[in-house]
């Protein structure tokens, strides 16, 4: 049993609505960094549906590419999270305001 194109696309936009309300509404860092994630996953699930649709490889080495970028936004983010919780000892994005005047 082969599924369509638009179950896949489907999926990925499921996913990333899911990923949007995240971002949106939760105030943990870490969650957002995980919606994000899962943003960054459901574009990667929509190239390799395009990808395998066409017959073409473009979108699978695209993938790398983005997969590349998702590791290092973890890297970063986790570590300016780290940075953030060592100075005031919260993840809550809202009550972390060290950019304010």
């Amino acid at each position: 049993m082969q599924l369509s194109l638009s179950a896949y696309l489907g999926l990925s936009a499921i996913l990333f609505t899911i990923g949007v309300a995240g971002v949106l509404l939760r105030r943990n860092a870490i969650v957002v960094f995980m919606c994000i994630e899962l943003m960054l996953n459901s574009v990667n699930l929509s190239l390799i549906a395009f990808s395998s649709y066409r017959g073409d490889i473009t979108g699978q080495v695209l993938v790398f590419f983005v997969m590349a970028v998702a590791a290092a936004e973890a890297a970063v983010g986790l570590a300016i999270v780290i940075a953030l919780f060592r100075n005031k000892q919260t993840v809550n994005i809202d009550e972390v305001n060290i950019l304010k005047w």
